[in-house]
């Protein structure tokens, strides 16, 4: 086990991708366990919820930061028409999700995606997150789609939007005190 206590300062990096051009791929194929739920109206704590089931062993903390510092604003954030939350519903849990924030004209933001921990290993992550892109893609006036990605992410995430068609536009060093216990050796 490789422990990295909470209330340890680490450094990482973020790298901010962009794809400009819609994909060719055919539609991808969610096992028939998975459906996908679009969230109307949202209330903040169904985003937090998810934030933290997917991203708690990732250090997400920014949505909980700003929760405690400006509840308005996240609840904004959460209820825009343009910022939109899709779950991947299976066996009646949430296994996964993914935002797509639209609020910039010509961009569709993949703001946040992700398994939760019970449910990585699947062999359908790939196909939820084509899923995501494709319906990025499919909102109406979108001529870029934006994602970003760090070292605090799955080992395997940038790669993989790598793969998908995303390039790498910008790096940024940045430094973050650890919320919680980050146990390396639970990471793939």
């Amino acid at each position: 086990m490789s422990l990295i206590p909470a209330g340890t300062e680490v450094p990482f990096t973020v790298t901010f991708l962009e794809m400009t051009a819609r994909p060719d791929w055919p539609a991808p194929r969610l096992p028939d366990h998975i459906r996908l739920e679009r969230a109307i109206d949202p209330p903040v704590w169904y985003f937090l919820a998810l934030y933290d089931a997917v991203g708690r062993d990732y250090e997400w903390q920014d949505r909980f930061e700003q929760a405690e510092r400006d509840p308005a604003g996240l609840q904004a954030f959460v209820r825009d028409p343009d910022v939109v939350i899709w779950t991947a519903m299976g066996h009646g849990w949430p296994q996964g999700f993914f935002v797509l924030d639209g609020r910039q004209a010509g961009v569709c933001d993949l703001a946040y995606f992700g398994l939760v921990p019970r449910a990585v290993g699947g062999g359908w992550g790939r196909a939820l997150l084509e899923t995501a892109v494709q319906t990025g893609w499919a909102r109406e006036g979108v001529d870029r789609m934006t994602v970003n990605t760090c070292t605090f992410d799955h080992p395997r995430a940038l790669a993989l939007y790598q793969k998908l068609g995303f390039t790498p536009i910008a790096r940024e060093a940045r430094r973050r005190v650890l919320v919680h216990d980050r146990d390396t050796s639970r990471l793939p």
